[in-house]
């Protein structure tokens, strides 16, 4: 049966980045159908521990060069030349020391779309500081808004900044500028910030500071604990369930299931007292049954409770697995692997794994043919190690 046409059929983008935010952002794009080349350098390469590097890098193809030999910056630009992106995540300036900038690969290729990503961004007083997901949204303002209390800010396992910050914020900047470049004919260097990214989906505590003058801290906003009727409460065996009954007609359809209609008045009343009462009392009507029974309970309540998974459960899930979000796969080098398919589906197109991540340097010969190279410079070029492959 035919997958139909991916949307990005036809665009080739290279990919110079390491480890999550940019790898993440291209296999977006290449699940939707571009040829992502990874390229990597012929030393250390995407250092990305290898069952990572395996979830975050399939449908692309593999390419090792050295750009710091002016061979390799030729081999480089001739790769651009065809190319219709560039994503690279390396130190401001960085790629302009090796003569591959925005504005020289725009000499070669006036249509390219090329994105730098970076924690704070190509300019101000922070643009060349490093830093790691969570130092982003900390400067953001974020972390503070994260955890149970003041005192017990959260760490997450989802880094917010290089993954909403990062990769899906550049992932929309490369599709506005590819869809202006085909317009017009002229590309244009992309610049995001991760900390920059997570500051402006802080739309939550930005709305409460319009609203009172100031944020709450974490673990008195709306939705961050300062309501019973939207937390998180243990169960009989030391599980938890999701409460989210924010509007009054999931919560009277709450108090029925659970059989107390005489708190059906105490919902989002604005006394900070009634809150603790009624959020203890949940707390002992919810602890006293394991979770398995309140699954079952809600199942068919309209009432926005839910399991907490684990990401195993979230896995095996009938739901997630009816709409083809669990792809189980044998990786060559990893093994079994578990990936989730692109969550963007549309008509006409439908997620496939054409191939595994691929190893450092797998395509290289193929892929400097297709820019043009005959067969004796690349052999020059593996042999002076201006290229590798495996």
């Amino acid at each position: 049966m035919s997958r139909g046409e991916p949307p990005l059929r036809g665009v080739r983008v290279l990919d110079l980045t390491r480890l999550v935010p940019g790898p993440v952002c291209t296999q977006h794009l290449a699940d939707l159908g571009a040829d992502v080349v990874k390229v990597e350098d012929t030393g250390a390469g995407d250092y990305a521990p290898p069952a990572l590097r395996a979830l975050v890098n399939r449908n692309k193809r593999g390419l090792q060069l050295d750009l710091k030999q002016p061979a390799g910056a030729e081999a480089f630009l001739l790769l651009a030349r065809g190319a219709d992106v560039v994503v690279e995540g390396f130190r401001p300036g960085a790629m302009a020391r090796l003569g591959l900038g925005y504005d020289e690969v725009a000499v070669v290729n006036p249509r390219i779309v090329y994105c730098s990503l970076t924690g704070y961004g190509q300019s101000g007083p922070y643009h060349d500081r490093p830093g790691h997901d969570l130092n982003y949204c900390g400067h953001a303002g974020v972390a503070d808004q994260i955890g149970v209390d003041t005192d017990r800010l959260a760490l997450s396992n989802i880094p917010i900044a290089d993954l909403l910050g990062g990769a899906l914020t550049a992932a929309m900047g490369i599709l506005a500028a590819l869809f202006d470049a085909a317009r017009t004919g002229r590309g244009r260097h992309v610049d995001i910030a991760m900390a920059e990214g997570a500051l402006a989906h802080a739309v939550m505590p930005l709305a409460t500071l319009a609203a009172r003058g100031s944020t709450r801290r974490a673990g008195s906003d709306t939705l961050t604990g300062g309501l019973a009727c939207y937390a998180l409460y243990r169960t009989a065996d030391e599980r938890f369930l999701a409460v989210g009954a924010l509007e009054r007609k999931f919560w009277e359809a709450l108090c029925d299931v659970v059989e107390r209609a005489d708190l059906k008045p105490l919902h989002r009343t604005g006394d900070a007292g009634t809150e603790s009462h009624l959020r203890d009392e949940l707390a002992a009507i919810f602890g006293a049954r394991p979770l398995a029974h309140w699954a079952s309970r809600f199942a068919h309540a309209d009432c926005c409770v839910s399991p907490v998974h684990t990401v195993e459960e979230a896995l095996a899930d009938p739901h997630f697995r009816a709409r083809g979000m669990v792809v189980d796969s044998v990786h060559p080098d990893v093994g079994p692997l578990t990936q989730v398919a692109s969550p963007v589906k549309m008509s006409r197109h439908e997620f496939e794994l054409r191939r595994h991540a691929p190893r450092p340097g797998e395509h290289t010969v193929e892929l400097l043919r297709e820019a043009g190279c005959d067969d004796e410079t690349i052999a020059a070029w593996l042999e002076k190690g201006v290229a590798r492959a495996s």
